[in-house]
């Protein structure tokens, strides 16, 4: 009988933000997901908008372009009515992300906060700090990742080693 495929590879989880994107590089070894690189791609905030949205998509082909991911996977943008503003930037780095991948030809698969929690927890309610431990504990790392734009960013591509593996 043919082995069943598995989600082997490295895949690239980013959590998108005008200041700073967080990425991670996660990559699924030997029945395990194992953190290759997490860090952040920094805008300048003196910037203009458009040249801020820029230097994110610049920074990010750097990434793409070092590592070579199979996938990318991000967060979808919500605005829930307090911070529309805030939702409103987030989209514009988004945009900026998305427009990067397409253009290295990266798949792009995207969760929303609820897939993220429900899918590392169990429970689309789950709070930061259970995600955060969920993420300790499936990379088998000694402290909590920080920050916490890159902790968010291991999640999110968590969730595609999850994807992946429950297809499988």
């Amino acid at each position: 009988m043919p082995s069943r495929p598995t989600p082997t590879g490295l895949y690239l989880g980013v959590d998108p933000g005008l200041n700073k994107t967080g990425y991670a590089l996660v990559e699924w070894v030997a029945g395990r997901a194992v953190l290759r690189e997490g860090g952040l791609v920094r805008s300048t905030q003196s910037r203009t908008l458009a040249q801020r949205v820029l230097e994110i998509g610049h920074g990010l082909r750097e990434v793409i372009e070092e590592h070579k991911p199979k996938v990318m996977a991000i967060e979808q943008v919500f605005s829930y009515g307090r911070n529309p503003k805030t939702a409103l930037l987030m989209a514009h780095a988004r945009g900026a992300i998305l427009m990067t991948a397409a253009s290295c030809e990266i798949p792009v698969v995207h969760y929303t906060p609820t897939q993220i929690k429900r899918l590392l927890t169990g429970s689309g309610k789950a709070s930061k700090e259970q995600i955060q431990h969920a993420v300790k504990a499936e990379l088998r790392l000694k402290e909590i990742l920080e920050p916490n734009d890159v902790a968010d960013a291991s999640a999110i591509a968590l969730c595609v080693c999850h994807s992946l593996k429950f297809a499988a």
